[in-house]
């Protein structure tokens, strides 16, 4: 048998094992249905070496009785093999399942028909494409907006609702929410989108375009989970909130102080608000805490009215993200119940990566991503 093993585990399969071990947690990321000539679409095509686990241990059978079915011998090293390769993925789809399950805890119902979502910034972009996506499963649907959505058929028509608020100002905020109480229901997915970007150097920033950045960018998020939490930890079913950040806000960039800062911002504040909301799990007057869960979205260049003027330094190693399939994703990662985190494209979901590097690897990625050059010709713009 340790003749067999021999035989069976050459330098050639260890190391297509370690490379297909590389690529496996790879090809777990989100997936752009939109084909383009791009990394992350190479991998998705990659992701069938790594099929459902029925199908390849039919396939390792269907091996060996093939070897039969020609008239030669099955040995015990091309058996070996074939059990070999699904132990291997076995094992590491099931440390995959282990991961999920331990880190992001049991998952909540969603049953769509009793869901009230309430999207801010909504009237265009992702936030519009959100909020029709979550209408179509079945919820019930309203936007939060300084403006009215082009695409909103108006207060009669039914379908998704619009308020006119200001996220920045915290009494606006808690008047609509009042107002959604009383006219829908008590909301239980809470969608913190609105964002805007003055694409200005430092010293070109006034005092006043700084504030209202930080108001709409980041505070926005402390006043609507101030307002909504109280509800959705006292009800047993709980609710989502979704956490709208950006991969800029690990990266920084030239002439994005004020944006990358209130982003990066935001990834802080995801992660100790969900330490706090599992710590009041263990207390019985949080009922709904168990169930409440809150998913981060970390996108790259959307395709959206914010950022267009902007052409992406590499469109193979970082595509722009088309912004209906990272809507997809993130009503999709609601569906499912869990906390979680989106990141698109392939470079969004490793750039944390980066800080381990020696900072002249670092400089040289800035350079050769061209992220910092990018904003020079930005012109103001709002999401």
């Amino acid at each position: 048998m340790s003749h067999a093993l021999s035989e069976v585990l050459t330098p050639t399969l260890l190391t297509s094992l370690t490379i297909l071990s590389i690529f496996y947690p790879l090809t777990l990321s989100p997936t752009p249905p939109t084909p383009t000539l791009s990394l992350d679409y190479c991998l998705h095509v990659l992701s069938f070496l790594f099929p459902p686990l029925p199908y390849l241990y039919s396939f390792a059978l269907s091996y060996i009785l093939s070897l039969h079915a020609i008239n030669h011998p099955t040995t015990v090293t091309s058996a070996l093999t074939c059990f070999i390769i699904a132990v291997w993925y076995t094992s590491l789809y099931t440390l995959s399942a282990l991961n999920t399950r331990l880190g992001n805890g049991r998952s909540r119902a969603v049953v769509w028909r009793e869901q009230i979502a309430v999207v801010t910034g909504g009237a265009g972009g992702l936030g519009w494409l959100m909020a029709k996506l979550l209408e179509l499963r079945g919820a019930e649907v309203v936007v939060w907006d300084v403006r009215e959505p082009d695409e909103w058929a108006g207060a009669d028509e039914g379908g998704v609702r619009w308020m006119s608020v200001d996220v920045g100002d915290v009494d606006a905020v808690e008047k609509a929410y009042k107002r959604v109480c009383h006219e829908v229901g008590t909301p239980t997915i809470l969608i913190n989108n609105a964002g805007i970007v003055n694409g200005l150097p430092l010293l070109s920033l006034s005092a006043s375009q700084i504030s209202r950045c930080f108001h709409i960018n980041t505070l926005s998020h402390f006043y609507t989970c101030r307002t909504f939490l109280p509800s959705i930890l006292s009800s047993p079913n709980g609710g989502t909130i979704v956490t709208v950040s950006s991969v800029l806000g690990h990266l920084g960039a030239s002439h994005l102080t004020d944006y990358t800062a209130s982003k990066a911002a935001l990834l802080a504040f995801h992660t100790s608000l969900r330490s706090e909301i599992a710590q009041l799990a263990e207390h019985a007057s949080y009922p709904g805490a168990h169930n409440t869960k809150m998913i981060l979205v970390k996108p790259g260049q959307l395709s959206t009215a914010m950022f267009s003027t902007l052409k992406s330094p590499s469109e193979f190693f970082g595509p722009v993200v088309q912004a209906r399939d990272l809507a997809r994703e993130v009503v999709d990662a609601i569906e499912q119940g869990g906390n979680g985190v989106v990141s698109m494209p392939m470079y969004a979901w490793l750039i944390e990566w980066l800080g381990v590097l020696p900072i002249l690897l670092q400089r040289a990625a800035r350079w050769m991503s061209g992220v910092d050059g990018a904003m020079r010709s930005f012109g103001s713009k709002r999401e």
